[in-house]
This record gives structure tokens, C-alpha cells and sequence, in this order.
């Protein structure tokens, strides 16, 4: 029908009206919390370049995990953050690690929330990136897969029910798949990092997570932000390997990689409001050019707008209690 039969307005008279045909909904259960995680801390120490966000002890990760669940956050994914670190980054997989003990704990002492660790190396190395090196310091991709099975199955037994494998490496999510399934892990979630962009958003959480390489980059592993074809094929390729979800970062400026990689695989997408995004907002807030809550509100949307099933997001407890006042 053409206008004036057709009136597009209508619809959009009331705030009941709105909320009626209001095609995307965002609930505080497709929400996930990233929580770092760090040893030798007597108490949570505040991130400077994320306004909000703390390095928790284990303790303090706990109750931060408890106050998510509280406002029916979905889950958490548990950063850890070392006092040694080594070349191989060895205290990925130790029994007693940070991510181990906090994964442990939480699923001992809160209820309704699925416990997830990042599944990498780069915060547990000296030299920040995520896998070995080899003598001209480029990463080793298949000796590096070796170490990621023997972590997530460390992480596993621990508790994590979920596993976010972040650090890019071809053929990682078989390895892994295979690690788990031989172990009687058979049940682990992974969640892939297909669509990993080498971003210039992930700034203020190498901050938070002390993992900044010690020398050049890792675009030889993350993807080129340009490529939005070769971001789909390692979709696949996850897919084919055993991944359960698909993971696209930062979220925000791949809006359009969210909505072809949810076509093209037809699986469950997960996406990661990353750090840089974040600060960003907070900024902006805190300068009095924004309003805080609605940007983040309408972030988040856009984000399940584009396809994304599952958004994790360092908003998640605020984004919660703003979807679910009552609560």
C-alpha cells in the first residue's frame, strides 16, 4: 500500500506500540562477562584504561560472578593473569593456575551461570604472543596446539564449561575437540574465535591483561580487518573442526562479518564487545558527549541486530539491570 493507506508511523505512536513490534530483543541471559583474574592481589586493583573494570582475586571474581547471576547475566569468561609468566606459557594448563582456582570456585559457590575461560596463551608468555616461537620470533602454529589441548583439558577439569580458544592458530579447534573428547570432556562447549580481526580496539584489555607483545604484532595470526572473505572461510573451517559457537571481534566495527558468518554457517554466533569499544563509550560519557546508558544500550542492540546470538561485554551487569530493572 502507498501512503496515505500505508502509514509507517502508526506503529511507532506509543511506547507500547514500539515495544509490540519491536523486532530485536536483548536479554541479560544472552549476556557474558569477561572477568580478569590475577595472582598475588590482596583486592580487586582497577584497570585505568577501562573505567569500571578491576583485576579480581579469586575471591573477588567470585562475587563479582555472584552479582552477575544475580541480575541473570548468562555466564562468565575468565581471564587470568599470572605473577610468572615463561616461553611457553606454562601456567595455562598448571592445576593451581588463577583460572583454574577462580573456575573451581565459582561453579562451587554461585549458581545459574555458565563458567567460561579464553582459551590462549599470550597472558601466560613472556614475550605476549600466543603460541612458541621459533628462533626468528615468528609462532610456531603446530607445536603451539600441543599446549592449547593440554589447557583446555586443564580447564576443563577445573570446572570451565565453556572454552573461548582466542589465540588464532590453524587446525586448533580439532586439537582441541580431540584433547576434550579423549579426556571425557566430551560435553565442553568451545566457542571458536573464527573471526578474530587484528584490531586496534583490543588496546585497553593488553592493559588490563599485561599481555602486549614484547616485540611486532600479531597480524601473522589474527585476521586482516579488510578481509571479510577469509574471515568466513576460518568460520567453516571451525565449524568442520568441532567448534559449537562462532566468535566475531570486536564486535562493533564487524557488524556486517556477525550478519555472513551467522548465513553462512548457520550456527550460534558469539560476539566480543571488546575493550577499546568499551572505553570508548565510557569516554564519551564521562566527557558529557554521550549518554552512557543508551549507548551502551544501543550498542548491545545493533550487535543482535547483526545476527549475534550470545555478546560478550564488560556492560553485561549494567546492561542487565537495565533490561531487568526489578531485578
Amino acid at each position: 500500500m502507498a501512503f496515505p493507506r500505508s502509514r509507517s508511523r502508526r506503529l511507532r505512536r506509543t511506547p507500547a506500540l514500539r515495544a509490540m513490534v519491536r523486532e530485536t530483543q536483548l536479554r541479560p541471559d544472552q549476556l557474558v562477562l569477561p572477568i580478569f583474574v590475577g595472582e598475588g592481589q590482596n583486592g580487586p586493583q582497577p584497570i585505568a584504561a577501562m573505567p569500571g573494570v578491576s583485576r579480581h582475586t579469586v575471591d573477588s571474581a567470585v562475587e563479582l560472578a555472584r552479582d552477575a547471576a544475580s541480575v541473570d547475566v548468562g555466564g562468565v569468561m575468565l581471564f587470568g593473569i599470572p605473577l610468572d609468566k615463561d616461553p611457553e606459557g606454562s601456567g595455562a594448563w598448571a592445576d593451581d593456575g588463577v583460572v583454574q582456582q577462580a573456575s573451581r570456585a565459582i561453579r562451587e559457590r554461585v549458581d545459574g551461570l555458565t563458567v567460561g575461560a579464553d582459551l590462549c596463551l599470550c597472558e601466560y608468555t613472556d614475550h605476549g604472543h600466543c603460541g612458541l616461537l621459533d628462533g626468528h620470533g615468528g609462532v610456531r602454529n603446530d607445536a603451539t596446539l600441543a599446549l592449547l589441548a593440554r589447557t583446555a583439558v586443564s580447564q576443563a577439569e577445573a570446572g570451565a564449561e565453556v572454552l573461548y580458544p582466542s589465540d588464532m592458530m590453524d587446525g586448533r579447534i580439532g586439537v582441541i575437540r580431540d584433547a576434550l573428547d579423549a579426556a571425557g570432556h566430551e560435553d565442553t562447549v568451545l566457542v571458536a574465535h573464527s573471526g578474530k580481526l587484528a584490531s586496534a580496539y583490543y588496546g585497553p584489555f593488553r592493559e588490563a591483561a599485561g599481555s602486549t607483545p614484547a616485540f611486532g604484532d600479531r597480524r601473522s595470526y589474527q585476521l586482516d580487518p579488510a578481509n571479510g572473505d577469509e574471515a568466513i572461510r576460518e568460520a567453516l573451517q571451525d565449524v568442520d573442526e568441532g567448534a559449537d559457537l562462532i566468535m566475531v571481534k570486536p564486535a562493533g566495527p564487524a557488524l556486517d562479518l556477525i550478519r555472513r558468518t551467522k548465513e553462512a554457517t548457520r550456527m550460534p554466533i558469539a560476539a566480543y564487545q571488546v575493550s577499546g569499544e568499551y572505553s570508548m563509550i565510557k569516554a564519551g560519557a564521562a566527557a558529557g558527549y554521550v549518554d552512557e546508558a543508551a549507548v551502551m544500550r544501543e550498542s548491545l542492540t545493533a550487535i543482535r541486530r547483526a545476527g549475534a546470538d550470545v555478546i560478550a561485554t564488560y556492560f553485561a551487569i549494567d546492561a542487565a539491570r537495565a533490561l531487568n530493572p526489578a531485578a
